[in-house]
């Protein structure tokens, strides 16, 4: 039996423990990928925090993997040994649920997902099933691919909600923030980004990467907002988007968790407003995320921490103490 490096949630709420553990071998429709890199998600926070409950005992975190297939199992035959590939939060659907047969796989009934009920790529290496992998564009490093897999396709679905909102609100600027202004940029919107209060740093980074605009969460923005989209899990950020989107606006909440909503007059709603959330990606997310971004000149901001320093990296994340995204990446691996 060979062994890998991983980093185990044993319990929520303790740290990590970094541990020798089995590396797996791929089932029928599976593949074995050697990870190069692992993005840290605000998502792998809510899990480790015990946010969001417990789904796997044992659990390795990790849902933004970028690696190469190293071995195939028996029915997978559409990935080649050596490919480079991206394993994203969706990491099962059954395909006959209602919701699939309606093509909603992101709210599948049996549907499994990567770092939370799978394990995921906080580790040497990690399985996916072929099917919900991804071809990387190969202008990106294996470091700067890896938050296009949560932030750059959870930014995405949240992105395609507003429509074609030209004055377009971002309320929680970290790694799925700004990767969309870029693209909002490119198309020709106008971006507002709304930080915590008095953090002139982070609405500077904001205008750096297209912004036209950056304040503190409470301010107004200089017009009416077509739409906002909330990457802060803060429910309280929900009436303030509201009170800053005009008549027929909509509220997208991009999160898996949020602190709950407080109460609102109902006319911050009034006025044919919509308040909405995102659950999950489709696969059909992924191929048109990547199709926008083709000529997009992004510029991925990363901050790389050793694997061994997983959970320096999430109270990092969990502080604020960078802008962009963490990347795990094990300590052979190439970037």
């Amino acid at each position: 039996m060979h062994f890998m490096k991983a980093a185990v949630l044993e319990h929520p709420r303790r740290p990590l423990r970094i541990a020798e553990v089995p590396i797996p071998a791929p089932g029928p429709t599976q593949i074995l990928v050697a990870v190069s890199a692992c993005g840290v998600c605000r998502t792998d926070l809510h899990i480790v925090d015990g946010e969001l409950a417990p789904a796997k005992p044992r659990l390795i975190p990790g849902h933004e993997v970028v690696g190469r297939v190293v071995a195939c199992g028996t029915e997978a035959h559409d990935l080649a040994l050596g490919a480079r590939v991206g394993v994203p939060w969706l990491g099962f659907t059954c395909g006959a649920c209602p919701a699939c047969r309606r093509g909603q796989e992101n709210l599948c009934l049996q549907a499994r997902f990567t770092g939370y009920t799978l394990d995921g790529g906080y580790a040497e290496y990690a399985l996916a099933e072929q099917r919900y992998c991804f071809e990387l564009p190969a202008r990106f490093t294996d470091v700067e691919a890896a938050p296009l897999l949560c932030a750059g396709l959870i930014g995405f679905r949240s992105y395609r909600m507003v429509g074609d909102a030209g004055a377009l609100g971002i309320y929680g600027f970290g790694a799925a923030a700004h990767i969309l202004t870029q693209l909002a940029h490119h198309e020709g919107r106008r971006v507002y980004a709304f930080t915590r209060a008095g953090d002139a740093a982070t609405q500077a980074f904001a205008r750096d990467v297209g912004a036209v605009w950056a304040g503190d969460v409470e301010a107004t923005p200089p017009e009416p907002l077509d739409a906002a989209i909330l990457f802060a899990p803060v429910g309280a950020h929900v009436p303030q988007a509201l009170h800053a989107v005009r008549p027929g606006g909509t509220v997208v909440c991009g999160g898996i968790h949020m602190s709950d909503i407080p109460s609102f007059p109902y006319a911050l709603l009034w006025g044919e407003r919509v308040v909405r959330s995102v659950a999950n990606l489709t696969r059909d997310d992924g191929l048109a995320f990547f199709a926008a971004i083709e000529r997009v000149p992004l510029r991925l901001e990363t901050h790389t921490f050793p694997l061994a320093r997983a959970n320096e990296a999430l109270e990092a994340l969990r502080r604020g103490a960078f802008h962009g995204a963490a990347v795990l990446v094990p300590g052979d691996a190439p970037v």
